[in-house]
């Protein structure tokens, strides 16, 4: 699993021009799923974006986390980010998980993330084109790879 993760002062995820998802201060987590992606990835990755410290302390230095600064979040499920530039000028996603392993591994860290955090996420559609929009705080943005831990 690959996420990129943006704090945010606000966001919302549009689908056919409707609302779906819209938070204040929090995060935006892109979520990439690979075929080879399972459970363990899942409650790593969501214990690992719960616990980021992100926010800005009352000196503003980033050291408060989600539930510290009482955030919301937003997860999108976003195939995209398993893209493999290497060769050509056209993107292979072949690493990216078809539907079937993509969409329960999806729901299941929705599940793992909210048990977590103890609050319920806003979510994108799959499969659904969607817009996103966003105001990026700072900005900050994370790129977390359960390939590499990191």
């Amino acid at each position: 699993m690959k996420a990129v993760i943006q704090r945010v002062n606000h966001a919302s995820v549009q689908v056919e021009g409707k609302i779906i998802s819209k938070i204040e201060n929090g995060l935006l987590v892109l979520l990439g799923i690979t075929q080879t992606d399972n459970l363990t990835d899942s409650k790593w990755l969501c214990n690992k974006i719960i616990n980021l410290r992100v926010f800005n302390d009352e000196q503003g230095v980033m050291n408060k986390s989600l539930n510290d600064v009482q955030g919301n979040v937003i997860i999108v499920s976003q195939f995209t980010l398993m893209a493999s530039t290497k060769k050509g000028h056209r993107p292979s996603y072949i690493k990216a998980a078809n539907a079937e392993i993509a969409v329960p591994l999806y729901k299941q860290f929705i599940e793992e993330f909210e048990a977590l955090f103890k609050k319920k996420v806003g979510t994108g559609k799959f499969g659904a084109d969607m817009k996103i929009i966003l105001e990026n705080d700072g900005p900050v943005t994370i790129i977390i790879d359960t390939e590499m831990k990191q």
